[in-house]
């Protein structure tokens, strides 16, 4: 059964591990048994990790028959993460976003109900931090599946016949945000984030981009792309015994002091923080076996949560 972490007087803290994307050559014959199909990948990794990351989102736009079909493929509790799409973050570079933003969330992603856990937004290493437009950013982003579906109903109309825009019910949606340019380092950037409730994705990359760990949502969002070599090396027993370390201490509301972080101002206090840990160190098969082997450590006796991602 899924563990999910305990503090004395609080609700439970749900931690999820999983893997950057699922569908990948190398995995084949390792990670995914002999003879599994291609279209039978998605099945089978979700029954081995609680939660995975849509990549697919990042470079286009998805459609609602995809999102029907993956969520299908999924068991009961499972959690997605989707990555925001380049088109905004990399090409506009945040400026005038507000249609393709509206068309990102009439793509389908209402069709994930209960198993849409977070949404990722990964910033170009060449985007510096600009505080007015950050702040149009954060602001514009919905924060629960009502405001995405008044959001989605202002799509182009190119989107005609390929939209999704019904929601089962009103949940709400948690947005984290991955930086790759030193400029990001400053008390303002931190301070955003909290006022706004995003999560600020803490990266390891083999020290090529920022690795800060201040806390700035009632969520953690993790990424670890590679030890030393980023999106190849895996992580040795050492190192993933650290980092499960500290997942243990921000899902107990805790944090961890051995992380660099930019503000002098602590967050605020809570019992318990939800956690999201993706490896994306893809090649050579270390991120199933990575994602799995923390699981373990973390006390996790089977993959699937007994119950579905509030």
């Amino acid at each position: 059964m899924h563990r999910l972490a305990q503090h004395p007087m609080s609700r439970a803290a749900a931690i999820r591990v999983g893997v950057s994307g699922w569908r990948y050559a190398p995995w084949r014959g390792d990670f995914y048994p002999e003879g599994l199909r291609q279209a039978d990948e998605l099945h089978y990794a979700s029954r081995q990790l609680p939660a995975i990351e849509i990549n697919g989102s990042f470079y286009s736009l998805q459609t609602p028959a995809s999102y029907r079909a993956w969520y299908a493929a999924t068991p009961r509790g499972f959690a997605f993460s989707v990555k925001g799409p380049r088109y905004l973050t990399h090409i506009l570079r945040l400026r005038e976003i507000d249609k393709p933003l509206a068309n990102f969330f009439a793509s389908g992603l209402f069709e994930l109900k209960e198993k849409l856990g977070a949404i990722l937004w990964q910033f170009p290493p060449s985007l510096r931090w600009n505080a007015e437009l950050f702040e149009r950013f954060c602001a514009a982003l919905p924060r629960n599946t009502g405001q995405a579906q008044a959001l989605a109903r202002r799509r182009e109309a190119r989107m005609k016949g390929r939209c999704s825009l019904a929601i089962d019910r009103s949940r709400r949606l948690r947005h984290a945000v991955e930086i790759r340019h030193d400029s990001f380092l400053n008390e303002a950037f931190i301070a955003l984030l909290r006022r706004h409730g995003i999560a600020l994705v803490i990266a390891d990359t083999g020290r090529r981009w920022p690795e800060i760990g201040d806390l700035t949502a009632d969520f953690l969002y993790l990424r670890l792309h590679g030890a030393t070599q980023l999106y190849r090396s895996r992580y040795s027993e050492a190192s993933l015994r650290k980092w499960a370390q500290r997942i243990e201490q921000w899902s107990q509301g805790q944090d961890a002091q051995d992380v660099p972080r930019i503000s002098t101002k602590p967050p605020r206090a809570r019992t318990a923080r939800d956690v999201f840990c993706f490896f994306d160190n893809t090649d050579k098969q270390h991120a199933p076996r990575n994602a799995q082997r923390m699981l373990a450590l973390l006390g996790h006796d089977a993959p699937m949560p007994a119950r579905g991602w509030r």
